[in-house]
């Protein structure tokens, strides 16, 4: 039982996810720290004078029904910024070597598998493993 739990842990994707988690969570804070001193202070010039930042006011004179509209874009930016750099940085490279690395297998069409049977059985049945008439 506990070689199993070793060797699932030391296989590659384990591992490999254990990094990713890691680089993804420093590079998180990196992203956030762009935004929340470029991005915010752009956002806040276009939020005018008021003092609660970009949003809109649902019932006047209430602060607590400010609906604030500034973090959820300051969200959509980190979102599409992260995406971008992993998948740049990430996937396009490891997939590129993954194509220029790995063995290529020759995909067949159906004709050519249908083929390779037929030749097959025809072979079968000459040299006597095919069906027998009574």
């Amino acid at each position: 039982m506990l070689k199993g739990f070793k060797d699932f842990l030391l296989r590659g994707n384990v591992v490999d996810l254990a990094v990713a988690v890691v680089i993804g969570t420093a590079f998180v804070a990196i992203v956030t720290a762009f935004t929340n001193g470029i991005v915010n202070p752009i956002l806040a010039v276009f939020g005018g004078t008021n003092e609660l930042g970009l949003g809109f006011q649902l019932v006047a004179d209430k602060p607590a029904t400010f609906v604030q509209v500034g973090p959820i874009i300051t969200a959509i930016i980190n979102f599409i910024l992260i995406a971008a750099v992993l998948y740049f940085a990430l996937i396009l490279p490891a997939t590129h070597a993954k194509n220029r690395f790995s063995k290529t297998d020759e995909k067949l069409s159906d004709s050519e598998v249908l083929i390779q049977i037929r030749d097959l059985l025809a072979d079968s049945q000459r040299s006597g493993g095919g069906r027998h008439e009574p």
